[in-house]
């Protein structure tokens, strides 16, 4: 198991930008992935962004471009650039530490986007 703390979350105008980090309570470097989800009011959670053991990233479709995930030893973070009120939910730090781990998470951070 994973303790993850997510911070960085606030409210800002279309077109500004967040950093939003993860904290956790290991190295997470050699995890099979670490991500980030979110959830609008009314919707389903939904996957924001991946990066794999490997390196490798992946993004929603309505993110790329805009949003880059990246890690060091401890930390998982999200750059989120040039923001829309789309945008706005509450976003979720997950872990997988082995391919068949189910997903840790954490609390989450209101994102809120003004038009």
């Amino acid at each position: 198991q994973v303790q993850l703390v997510e911070s960085g979350g606030g409210l800002v105008q279309t077109g500004g930008s967040l950093r939003l980090s993860c904290a956790a309570s290991r190295s997470i470097f050699t995890f099979n992935a670490m991500a980030w989800h979110r959830q609008a009011p009314g919707k389903e959670r939904e996957l924001v962004a991946r990066i794999r053991s490997s390196g490798s990233t992946d993004y929603a479709d309505s993110v790329k471009g805009r949003f880059t995930i990246s890690r060091n030893q401890n930390r998982l973070y999200l750059q989120m650039n040039s923001l829309k009120p789309e945008d706005t939910a509450v976003y979720y730090c997950a872990a997988q530490p082995m391919a068949w781990d189910r997903n840790s998470w954490g609390q989450g951070t209101q994102v809120t986007v003004s038009a």
